[in-house]
């Protein structure tokens, strides 16, 4: 990829969801704002854990620079998927935003136990849930310094 003309460079995002309408909500927020990160979707935490290790289908899969991580998933829940993530040497440079619906307090500590990066509570708005996404873009892509892909 090339860099934009205005100096910001895309950036890869993994979307662990399992909700096919908040991908569909994220999708769309990308797409309405015209982010050019490039937005890959797993639904469950078995397979976002396959495909940042880059097994079996995902052999050839680009590193993210970004995660962003729904809890309540399929197979592997969210927090296992965050505590594989911090725990791997490799891994564990990727900062991974929480993306959840839950407000409970056991979740946002735990999540901060585990290193998540930010906890973000998801709006049921659409156009609140499209500002949240862009807010965290402009964050990750304008404001902060991410490492190398590795």
């Amino acid at each position: 990829m090339t860099a934009p003309a205005d100096g910001k460079s895309p950036i890869e995002v993994l979307l662990v969801e399992d909700d096919p309408g908040d991908v569909l909500m994220t999708q769309e927020a990308f797409e309405e704002h015209k982010l050019r990160n490039r937005l890959t979707v797993v639904s469950d935490g078995a397979e976002a854990l396959a495909y940042l290790r880059q097994e079996g289908q995902y052999a050839d899969a680009v590193a993210p620079d970004l995660i962003l991580l729904d809890l309540n998933l399929p197979r592997r829940d969210g927090r296992e998927v965050l505590e594989e993530i911090k725990k791997d040497e490799t891994l564990r440079r990727i900062p991974v935003v929480v993306l959840t619906t839950s407000q409970a307090d056991e979740d946002i500590l735990r999540s901060y136990q585990l290193h998540a990066n930010a906890y973000v509570t998801k709006p049921v708005d659409f156009e609140r849930f499209i500002s949240v996404v862009r807010q965290i873009d402009e964050f990750f892509v304008s404001v902060v310094k991410l490492p190398p892909r590795g």
